[in-house]
């Protein structure tokens, strides 16, 4: 087996890893693992913009109250504090590295989005994680420090118990090498976990294709905490359309005026402000239970977003990127409304972390979509996941930088190499049932009754893809069917633990919030 030996590694090439590798590669040797190409994470997807309190009509206490309204009770307040006023600087800095924002006149464009009471979002366009993520990219790929490693897909940790006096610790990770099909041991004696969410886990969902929640089903395997895995966002307006799959209509459409209506089929009335006071600019987790409240009373397959009431050039100003994506597809937004259903979005839960984002192993760090902060709690506010992976990436690359490091413990060898492989379209049937599976029964609404069925399910798939994985020679496709099922039971497990409606997450069976608001908290030691 293959050993390579960095100071620190970053699994996972999106905001969170690049600014990660950026900062410590002054004084580090930072290996970027990703599973595909580096431009491939859900930064790169990102549309909206990032929060942060630019304007003297705004503060910062009214973006920490914006986000603990959200949160829905669950926000963590010095995580929350601690993003909130980290995000200036943040813009400063990537405006420091040349990323295009929009200007007016000059100044930063400050857009509002769905849950913020005043303007306060930094925005490239409507592409604001490409420009970023383009950026970013282009200054790790010259920076001597930073090695990449593609198509490098994480198995495992690599487990140390010995380098911190025997308490549990990592000392690296496997690594699937695609182009050779060998599995590559990366040590290290600091390892950041960036991998992104789980949004693949559902049948609809606005992630790409690597947003399988590798981080954290390797993490729970290597004895870390995760916390809040109920609360998956679905964003209330991907485009439904056959060939888009799940395009994201950005939060700022609504920001910028777009209303809500049901098809002309079902009266084409607007219906927002019948489910909440603040209508089309309530929380995402409001507008998709009312769309897909909408959508199930009315037997819809979608509802329509209009915008056409701005003119062609605000549009192609404001969204030339969503204007042109519709127009591929026959959508002239200039003049008819955009076709949307909820998808999901963001996992708000994940490894837990404390400020500067350490998880339960020495030598483990998790940032991003891969960690549960606090900030987020029951329901993310729009926006404020990218200032997230900037404050926290810095927090970690500080403490791992001040801190001494400890010795590298050598990694076991892997298992022998099996001449056994499984079938890719039995795998790909795998994930397909287990995507509709968790769609139709840990979806947008909830119940006990369904989330036992669910329960049942996962855990019959996860004995049976757990023995394939120890006999079949591994694949991509098989690791990450492994981490989708890993996934699953532990969003399954938290909602079947959570007697109450809160933020994201609404049960049938349990409509009411309890009177006191309490994080989900899982240890693998329990199960």
């Amino acid at each position: 087996m293959a050993s390579l030996q960095f100071d620190v590694l970053v699994v996972g090439s999106g905001l969170a890893g690049l600014t990660t590798a950026l900062h410590l590669a002054p004084t580090r040797r930072v290996a970027v693992l990703t599973k595909r190409s580096v431009s491939d994470g859900a930064s790169q997807w990102a549309q909206g913009g990032i929060a942060a309190v630019l304007d003297a009509k705004d503060s910062m206490a009214s973006h920490i109250d914006d986000t603990l309204v959200a949160g829905a009770g669950l926000c963590d307040l010095p995580a929350t504090r601690l993003v909130v006023e980290g995000a200036p600087a943040c813009i400063a800095w990537l405006r420091e590295l040349g990323v295009p924002f929009s200007l007016e006149e000059g100044e930063l464009h400050l857009t509002r989005e769905g849950g913020h009471s005043q303007r306060r979002i930094v925005h490239a366009a409507d592409a604001t994680g490409a420009a970023v993520q383009r950026t970013l990219i282009e200054l790790a790929r010259r920076t001597p420090n930073i090695h990449f490693f593609e198509h490098h897909a994480l198995v495992d940790l690599i487990p140390g118990s010995g380098i911190a006096h025997g308490a549990p610790a990592c000392a690296g990770v496997y690594a699937l090498d695609e182009s050779t099909g060998e599995v590559v041991a990366f040590n290290a004696p600091q390892t950041v976990l960036a991998t992104g969410g789980a949004g693949q886990v559902y049948l609809h969902t606005t992630n790409p294709a690597t947003a399988t929640g590798d981080g954290i089903a390797a993490a729970w395997r290597a004895g870390c905490r995760v916390s809040n895995m109920e609360f998956i966002q679905f964003h209330p307006t991907s485009l439904f359309h056959p060939d888009a799959q799940s395009f994201l209509i950005s939060e700022a459409v609504r920001g910028e005026g777009g209303v809500l209506r049901l098809p002309a089929s079902a009266g084409g009335h607007r219906f927002m402000p019948m489910h909440d006071a603040r209508a089309e600019l309530a929380p995402r987790d409001v507008v998709a239970r009312a769309i897909d409240a909408e959508m199930k009373k009315h037997g819809l397959d979608c509802v329509h977003l209009d915008i056409s009431h701005q003119s062609p050039a605000f549009l192609q100003h404001h969204f030339p990127n969503i204007l042109a994506r519709c127009a591929t597809h026959g959508i002239d937004i200039t003049r008819e409304p955009i076709p949307v259903v909820p998808a999901a979005h963001y996992t708000c839960g994940g490894v837990v972390t404390d400020l500067q984002g350490r998880t339960d192993l020495a030598g483990l760090y998790a940032i991003g979509e891969t960690a549960c902060t606090g900030l987020h709690g029951a329901n993310r506010l729009a926006s404020n996941s990218l200032v997230e992976c900037m404050v926290f990436a810095r927090a970690a690359a500080q403490q791992i930088t001040d801190a001494p490091d400890p010795a590298a413990a050598a990694a076991l060898p892997w298992r022998a190499h099996s001449a056994h492989e499984a079938d890719p379209g039995e795998i790909a049937r795998r994930v397909e049932g287990l995507r509709r599976l968790m769609w139709e029964h840990a979806g947008i609404v909830r119940s006990g009754d369904a989330l036992e069925r669910a329960a049942e399910r996962i855990d019959a798939q996860r004995r049976e893809t757990e023995a394939l994985f120890a006999d079949a020679r591994l694949t991509r496709d098989l690791v990450e069917l492994r981490n989708l099922v890993q996934i699953a039971q532990l969003v399954v497990r938290s909602a079947r633990s959570r007697l109450e409606s809160r933020g994201l997450h609404f049960r049938l069976d349990h409509p009411d919030s309890a009177a006191r608001a309490t994080p989900t908290l899982l240890a693998p030691l329990a199960e």
